[in-house]
């Protein structure tokens, strides 16, 4: 689906916690996420900081939607 979306000139981010399944599809901007049951946050925070986890996350997202790529890469927190 990623593939078919981008081949229309539309670019797309996929956040995903198992990134080699990401490259297998096709996806060409990868975002790695926390963990399968939160791939988007994590429990054990308090809420501030997982706000901050989260706003990362999306700010890479948005970084990678802004990248030129000609193949997939994974965009990982600095």
């Amino acid at each position: 689906m990623v593939k078919e979306i981008e081949r229309y000139g539309i670019p797309i981010v996929h956040l995903a916690t198992i990134t080699t399944i990401s490259e297998s599809v096709g996806a060409n901007r990868i975002v790695p996420t926390i963990a399968i049951p939160y791939p988007v946050g994590n429990p054990t925070l308090n809420e501030e900081d997982e706000k901050a986890l989260r706003d990362e996350m999306v700010e890479r997202a948005v970084q990678a939607l802004a990248t030129e790529v000609s193949e997939p890469t994974q965009f990982k927190k600095k």
